[in-house]
C-alpha cells in the first residue's frame, strides 16, 4: 500500500511512523529511571552500562551525572571539571559541585575545596557549610563565631560538623563550654551517640554521656558526682527525663541542687527541665523558666520559653526572654510580633507599632496579626496587570523549565522542583509572573503558587491562591455549612493543588486523606462501591475531605485553629493540648504554642491562606484574629473521629 494512494493510507503511515518512536521514548524514559535508581545505590557498574545504553537520551546532563555520581570517591578532579565545563550554568552542574565539595571535604583536600566552594550557587547543605568553616580554620581564620551561629541542629551535624567541633576545639577557638552546649544539644534530641563522641574532646569517657541520654534514671539516681562531666551529664539527664516525667526530674533537682551544684549549675538543671515541660505544655514549665533564670538556651528553648509565657499570659518573660535571644531569632516575624504584643500591654504603644510597621508588609500569618494590630483590615493588594503572551513566550522556550516539566511527568519531583527553582534566580518580578503564568498553562499549580510567591513589589493573588476544581468545592462547602474559603485554605497547604500528591504517611490527593480515613468517612457518608484507588479522583477526594472536616470541625466546637491542627495531627491531639491551659488563650497564641513544628506551621498557614480567600470571594477586607477566635480550657475526652 502507498502512503500516497489516499488519505487513509497517508494517516496509518503516519501513525505507524510515529508509534515506534513514542514506544521508544518510553523504553528509555524507564532505562533513565533504573539509572536513577542505580545511583541512589551507588551501584557503578549498573549506573554505566544503563548510561551507556542512553547516549542518545534527551537529558544527556542527568545521565552523565548519575553516572558520575556513582563514582565521585574514585573521580579524577579533571573528570569533575569536564562536567561542569560542559554543564556550566546549569542545576545539575551545581548539585554535582555539591557532592564534590562533600568528597573534598571528606578527604580534606582543603585546596580543590577551595576551588569549588566560591562557585557553589544553592549553598543550602549544612554539611558544606561546616567543611568551608574547617577549611578557614585550617589557614588560621577565627571562624568560632560563626560555627556558634551555625551548629544549632545535631540531627543534620554528620561527619562534617562533628569535625568541625572536634578541629575547633584542638585549636583553641572552641571552650570546653563550647563543646559542652554542643553536648547539651545533642543531649536535646537523643542523639546519644553524637554527644559521646563530643564528650572525648572535654576528657569525659566510659560512656557516662551516652547513659545520661539513653538511661537518664541511671545517671539520676547516682546524683551529681563531682568534677564538671559528672555535673554536665546529670543535668543532660534531667532533660531526657523531663520529657517523659517532668515533675519527678524536678524532684532530683530539688534533692542534689543545693549541696552539689553551683547557682549556674541549678539554672542551667531547671532549664533542662523547663524546655521539655514547655514543649509537653505543663503548666508547670513557666515556673521552672522562672528558676531558670539567664541560663544558655538552645534554639528550640529561647522559643519554647517564649511559647509557655504567651500561654501564661506572662508579658513580662516574653519580653525578657525575646531579648535574650540571638539577632538573629528575634528577627523571626513571630518574635517581632510578640515583642510588640509585650511592649503594648507595658502601656509602650509607640514601640510595638514600629514593630508592627516593620512586617505588616509581609503576606503571611504574623504580617497579617500585625496588620489588624495597627487598625488596618486584611484585603487583597491591587492586582498587577496580566502578563501578556509576548512575556511567556521565553519561557516556552526555557531549556531548564522544560527539563523541569519532564521530570514532573516521570514524577520525579525532587528534580523537577530543583530545575524549576534554579531558572527563576535572577528573574524580575514581571518575568516571575510569566512563569507562573507558564506553570498554569501546564497544570503545574503547585509551580504556579511558588514562584509567584517570589514577587516582593507587585502581586497576582490569581496565581498565589488559586481556586481549581471550584464548582466541585461550591457544591459540596455549600451543602455542608462548610466555610470554601477555609477549605481552599487548607487544600492549598496539603497538597499546593497536586492532584497525585502523597505524602510519606500514605496521604493521597488534594485534601490529604489517609486511606483508614478515607474509607471510614465513605462509610459514614454513605458512599457505596468506594476503593482506595478513587481517593485521587477529584470529585471523591473533595467530597471526602469537605465532609471530614466538617466533623473534625464540629468535633471541636466550631474551632478552625483547632480543627485545622485536628486534621494535620489527628483529633485527640489539639483536645489534649486545649485540657492542658489553665486560662482562655486568643486562637493565635493556641497556635503558636501546638506543640509539633508541622502542625504548628500547618494551622498559620491555613488560617493565613483562608483569610486570603475570604477577602477574594467575599470582595471585601477580612479579620484574622476573628477567625482564630480564642480557646478555652476544656477537660480532654476521647473522641470517636479516626
Amino acid at each position: 500500500m502507498s502512503c500516497r494512494s489516499s488519505i487513509a493510507a497517508f494517516v496509518i503511515c503516519i501513525f505507524a511512523a510515529f508509534t515506534p518512536l513514542s514506544h521508544a521514548a518510553e523504553d528509555a524514559d524507564s532505562l533513565f529511571l533504573d539509572l536513577r535508581e542505580a545511583a541512589r545505590k551507588d551501584n557503578a557498574a549498573k549506573a554505566a552500562q544503563l548510561a551507556d545504553s542512553l547516549k542518545n537520551y534527551d537529558t544527556p546532563s542527568y545521565v552523565d551525572y548519575y553516572r558520575l555520581k556513582t563514582r565521585i570517591k574514585n573521580a579524577s578532579a579533571r573528570e569533575i571539571d569536564d562536567f561542569l565545563s560542559r554543564y556550566a550554568g546549569s542545576a545539575i552542574a551545581d548539585r554535582l559541585r555539591n557532592d564534590w565539595l562533600l568528597e573534598m571535604g571528606r578527604q580534606r583536600n582543603w585546596a580543590a575545596f577551595d576551588q569549588h566552594y566560591p562557585q557553589f550557587v544553592v549553598q543550602d547543605d549544612l554539611q558544606v557549610k561546616c567543611y568551608a568553616l574547617m577549611s578557614s580554620a585550617a589557614k588560621g581564620r577565627k571562624v568560632a563565631d560563626d560555627a556558634r551561629e551555625l551548629l544549632t541542629t545535631p540531627k543534620k551535624y554528620g561527619e562534617a560538623c562533628k569535625a568541625l567541633i572536634a578541629a575547633l576545639s584542638k585549636n583553641g577557638q572552641f571552650s570546653a563550654d563550647d563543646v559542652w552546649s554542643q553536648i547539651r544539644l545533642a543531649g536535646e534530641v537523643g542523639r546519644g551517640g553524637l554527644a559521646e563522641d563530643l564528650a572525648e574532646l572535654v576528657g569525659a569517657r566510659d560512656g557516662q554521656v551516652a547513659r545520661s541520654v539513653d538511661l537518664p534514671l541511671l545517671t539520676l539516681a547516682r546524683g551529681p558526682q563531682s568534677g564538671r562531666a559528672a555535673h554536665e551529664t546529670f543535668m543532660i539527664a534531667l532533660g531526657r527525663l523531663a520529657r517523659k516525667n517532668h515533675e519527678q526530674a524536678a524532684a532530683f533537682v530539688l534533692k542534689h541542687a543545693v549541696r552539689r551544684l553551683s547557682p549556674q549549675e541549678q539554672a542551667m538543671a531547671w532549664a533542662q527541665i523547663a524546655f521539655p515541660a514547655s514543649a509537653n505544655l505543663a503548666p508547670e514549665a513557666i515556673s521552672y523558666w522562672r528558676k531558670a533564670g539567664n541560663a544558655r538556651l538552645s534554639i528550640d528553648g529561647h522559643e519554647w520559653k517564649v511559647r509557655a509565657a504567651l500561654r501564661a499570659g506572662d508579658w513580662k518573660m516574653v519580653k525578657e526572654a525575646i531579648g535574650a535571644m540571638p539577632r538573629s531569632l528575634q528577627a523571626d516575624p513571630a518574635w517581632v510580633y510578640w515583642l510588640g504584643r509585650a511592649l503594648a500591654e507595658e502601656g509602650r504603644g509607640g514601640e510595638a507599632q514600629t514593630l508592627y510597621r516593620s512586617i505588616a508588609h509581609q503576606y503571611h500569618f504574623y504580617g497579617q496579626l500585625a496588620l489588624e494590630e495597627l487598625g488596618q483590615p486584611i484585603s487583597i493588594p491591587p492586582q498587577v496587570t496580566p502578563v501578556t503572551a509576548a512575556e511567556i513566550m521565553p519561557m516556552t522556550a526555557n531549556p531548564g523549565l522544560a527539563r523541569a516539566i519532564k521530570f514532573f511527568k516521570l514524577n520525579m519531583r525532587f528534580e523537577g522542583v530543583r530545575e524549576w527553582n534554579w531558572e527563576l534566580r535572577g528573574m524580575n518580578e514581571r518575568e516571575l509572573f510569566a512563569a507562573a503564568e507558564f506553570a498554569r498553562e501546564k497544570r503545574l499549580l503547585d509551580r504556579m503558587v511558588n514562584t509567584s510567591d517570589r514577587t516582593k513589589q507587585d502581586f497576582d493573588f490569581t496565581q498565589r491562591f488559586p481556586t481549581p476544581y471550584r464548582d466541585l468545592m461550591q457544591a459540596a462547602t455549600r451543602q455542608l455549612g462548610l466555610d470554601m474559603a477555609w477549605a481552599y485554605g487548607l487544600i492549598r497547604q496539603e497538597s499546593r493543588f497536586v492532584m497525585n500528591a502523597k505524602s510519606s504517611a500514605g496521604a493521597s490527593g488534594l485534601m490529604q486523606l489517609m486511606p483508614a480515613t478515607a474509607k471510614w468517612v465513605a462509610r459514614k457518608v454513605g458512599m457505596e462501591g468506594f476503593s482506595p484507588s478513587a481517593v485521587n479522583d477529584p470529585k471523591i477526594n473533595i467530597a471526602l475531605g469537605t465532609n471530614y472536616l466538617k466533623m473534625v470541625l464540629n468535633d471541636l466546637d466550631g474551632s478552625q485553629a483547632m480543627a485545622s491542627a485536628a486534621y494535620n495531627a489527628g483529633p485527640k491531639r489539639p483536645r489534649n493540648w486545649r485540657s492542658t491551659l489553665t486560662r482562655p488563650v486568643e486562637g493565635a497564641i493556641f497556635a503558636e504554642t501546638i506543640p509539633f513544628s508541622e502542625t504548628r506551621g500547618y494551622v498559620k498557614n491555613v488560617l493565613s491562606n483562608a483569610t486570603y480567600y475570604a477577602a477574594m470571594f467575599e470582595n471585601r477586607p477580612q479579620s484574622l484574629k476573628a477567625r482564630l477566635g480564642s480557646v478555652t480550657p476544656v477537660a480532654y475526652a476521647a473522641t470517636v473521629l479516626p
